[in-house]
């Protein structure tokens, strides 16, 4: 049926828990709902503040329920994954679903182990309750021949007496298991009736942490329990990483019983699975790891032959590795880099090269010395699964209070990956280092890094029966397309459907603020001014996004005294704790927040009403581009065939996105109001013919463009005071004095 020819009352709507949807939310429910009955992708982006998340969910779950299937909704976003829960709760109300919001076993283990050992665990635990229920069965069949055996039944008495000699050896083999390493509150688990526990949880939209309560007051597994309490859900809540990481995927898709022609997936703040992709994909070792397995083989080289050839491609690999990154950062202040000013966080150290293999795998191939590196991989392999296996009969049998894992296993598997595919199109080999805050040693890593995002999500959008990846910020959709590997998706956009009267969108001509001219005093002096006049002639608080966290300190510091006096001034500065910071900005009525576009206030954080009335962009905020990124464009230009694709999908796509992204954080509603700053010339309709290929402003949407109003920087705060002015935003003193 095409979405024209449906009628007002449209089966969707049971999902949509509002009275009405807008305009444009209708008409995109609509398309959905076409999409998804024809099995076709759908690329939606909407403005920030139109309800995406419930115009995707209603037609999906409507399909859904018609078509047999479950809808699994993703997010990388915390505060989105909160907004899911909340939206669910609203459809549960109105249209009943058995709704899941699932979360990772570390968050919600209540003894504190790790994936490994919670396996042993939860395998021993199983085989000990299975035994006993073996025990029980028995016992009554023993009970039912004796009765038949008194009764003067001989062929029940024999019967009995096989029976006793069964329950004999499983009482042996019970005292065995019950040594073992269990897991006491997964026994109850599997001793208890679960049917209370799937009554609670399916007569609301449950929390991870609300089952983890619920567990602990009853000492059960919540993890356990929600895993086997999730068949045949009409919803699912999970990040991305239950989607990208193709081994979590199959086994979540298992425990949904679910195929996975038959989930269909909605991606929010779509515009991140690229970099979410990359990431998943990508394969590191340290240094450390190198170590460990190194030591772990000096215990089997008297007893095992293979142990030799392992540390001889292992060892070889390890020395490769610190010869490389030592080259760069020598020990002794005698590399380029200074040794002493390594941090505590990853730097990396680039390897490749143009026209050979990168220079660890180089440093490798001069180290090692051997049979062949391939059979003493296939060695290290072998050798590591046997002791892996080893290590998890030891925890399972009581033996080991932990499940040891084999680094052998580990570091022979990831050195046969950046050995065989360090060099394939996409791979980018790299090494980094970092220093031990409790050690202060410096030591290294070797990391195969994954460039192209379509070798990662293609197999995910080609298994499922649909899905639906939604942003404020998906366009140009033909690269989102190309770089997820999105066959004919269906495409739709809608801006913002709010009054625009109610809004301003201003880019302001200042001296475009690249890298070389930061640092200018006249050219500070400048943007310093354009600040300040923003946040004073705003009738309300401010948020002033920049290129980095630097700069945002460097403006938050000139602006201490250009602000009225009743204005505060709020930092937001790297590794802090942001949702205080941001609680207190949003109860002051008057305060200026200095952030990064790259931090996490830029995208997924609402502030409505009087929460912040203006937002600025503080220059063109492209990330660093370092020879990771540099690696990422080098990919893009070689396997998409367009004039300089890899600057244009790596780079400009990406920090306009980040741009458009950070200006939705005002204008959530209809009736809201608020300004929108894009502080550069490069924004400006004039740079188009006057700088040419330094503008972004042709980056935007037509639409977008279409709204931007240039203005000068000393005309800014005549246009934002009297932009307020007309939304009668001055309170009884009345607009301050230009």
């Amino acid at each position: 049926m095409a979405a024209s020819d449906r009628d007002a009352d449209a089966d969707y709507l049971r999902f949509f828990p509002k009275p009405s949807p807008y305009d444009n939310q209708r008409e995109a429910m609509d398309r959905i709902r076409d999409a998804l009955d024809e099995e076709r992708d759908v690329l939606f982006e909407g403005a920030c503040g139109t309800g995406k998340t419930l115009a995707s969910l209603a037609p999906a779950l409507d399909h859904a329920r018609e078509e047999d299937k479950t809808v699994v909704i993703t997010t990388n976003v915390h505060q989105q994954m909160r907004q899911f829960v909340r939206d669910a709760r609203e459809i549960h109300a109105g249209e009943p679903i058995r709704a899941v919001v699932f979360r990772g076993k570390g968050s919600m283990c209540h003894i504190d182990v790790d994936y490994q050992e919670c396996q042993v665990l939860r395998d021993n635990t199983y085989e000990v309750a299975e035994t006993e229920r073996d025990k029980r069965q028995l016992e009554r069949r023993q009970e039912d021949l004796l009765d038949a055996a008194r009764e003067g039944d001989d062929d029940a008495a024999e019967a009995r007496s096989a029976i006793v000699d069964e329950l004999e050896a499983l009482d042996a083999e019970l005292e065995d298991l019950r040594e073992q390493n269990v897991c006491e509150r997964y026994y109850e688990n599997l001793t208890t009736d679960s049917d209370e526990f799937v009554s609670w949880l399916y007569d609301d939209v449950r929390t991870p942490d609300d089952v983890y309560d619920y567990a602990e007051e009853n000492g059960l597994c919540g993890y356990e329990l929600l895993k086997d309490a999730m068949e045949g859900v009409d919803l699912a809540v999970c990040n991305y990483h239950h989607l990208l990481d193709p081994g979590i995927r199959a086994q979540f898709f298992r425990w949904l019983d679910r195929d996975p022609e038959d989930v269909v997936v909605v991606f929010d703040e779509a515009h991140n699975v690229e970099d979410a992709a990359r990431d998943h994909a990508s394969q590191a070792l340290t240094e450390h790891t190198l170590d460990e397995a190194l030591n772990e083989l000096a215990g089997e080289t008297e007893t095992d032959a293979r142990a030799e050839y392992a540390e001889n491609v292992l060892g070889a690999f390890r020395d490769a590795l610190v010869e490389t990154y030592g080259a760069e950062i020598g020990p002794h202040g005698d590399g380029p880099r200074s040794f002493d000013a390594v941090g505590e966080n990853w730097e990396d150290v680039p390897v490749a090269n143009d026209d050979t293999r990168d220079d660890l795998t180089l440093a490798f191939l001069r180290a090692y010395e051997g049979r062949g590196i391939g059979k003493d991989l296939d060695a290290a392999i072998s050798l590591g699964e046997d002791v892996d296996e080893a290590y998890e009969d030891a925890y399972r049998n009581g033996e080991a209070t932990t499940r040891e894992e084999c680094q052998t296993l580990q570091a022979a598997e990831f050195v046969d990956a950046y050995l065989t595919d360090g060099d394939a199109l996409g791979q980018y080999p790299t090494t980094a280092v970092r220093r031990d805050a409790g050690t202060n040693e410096v030591y290294g890593r070797a990391e195969l890094y994954t460039c192209i995002p379509r070798d990662v999500t293609s197999d995910l959008f080609d298994a499922v029966h649909a899905s639906v990846l939604m942003s404020a910020t998906l366009r140009p959709f033909d690269v989102t397309g190309e770089l997820l590997g999105l066959e004919d998706p269906v495409t739709m956009a809608y801006g913002l459907e709010f009054p625009e009267e109610r809004r301003r969108t201003f880019a302001v001509d200042t001296e475009p603020l690249f890298a070389s001219n930061r640092d200018d005093p006249e050219v500070q002096e400048e943007v310093a001014g354009v600040l300040a006049d923003a946040a004073t002639f705003s009738a309300g608080s401010s948020i002033l996004f920049f290129p980095s966290y630097g700069e945002a300190e460097r403006y938050h510091d000139l602006l201490a005294n250009r602000v009225g006096a009743d204005a505060t001034r709020y930092l937001d500065r790297p590794g802090e704790p942001v949702e205080s910071l941001r609680e207190r900005f949003a109860a002051d009525d008057s305060g200026v927040l200095f952030t990064s576009l790259w931090g996490t206030l830029a995208e997924g954080v609402s502030f409505e009403g009087d929460d912040a009335r203006t937002v600025a962009v503080v220059g063109v905020p492209y990330p660093r581009l370092d020879a990771r990124a540099e690696a990422v464009q080098d990919a893009y230009d070689e396997a998409f065939a367009k004039p300089d694709a890899g600057w244009t999908y790596g780079v400009e796509i990406p920090t306009v996105r980040k741009t458009r992204q950070a200006l939705g954080r005002v204008i959530r509603s209809p009736d809201d109001y608020g300004v929108r700053m894009l502080v550069d010339r490069r924004y400006t309709s004039e740079s188009r013919t006057k700088m040419r290929k330094y503008s972004v402003n042709g980056s935007f949407p037509a639409e977008e463009r279409a709204e931007m109003i240039d203005v000068g920087p000393d005309k800014l705060k005549f246009a934002t005071l009297n932009f307020y002015g007309d939304m009668d935003a001055w309170g009884p003193e009345g607009p301050p004095a230009p």
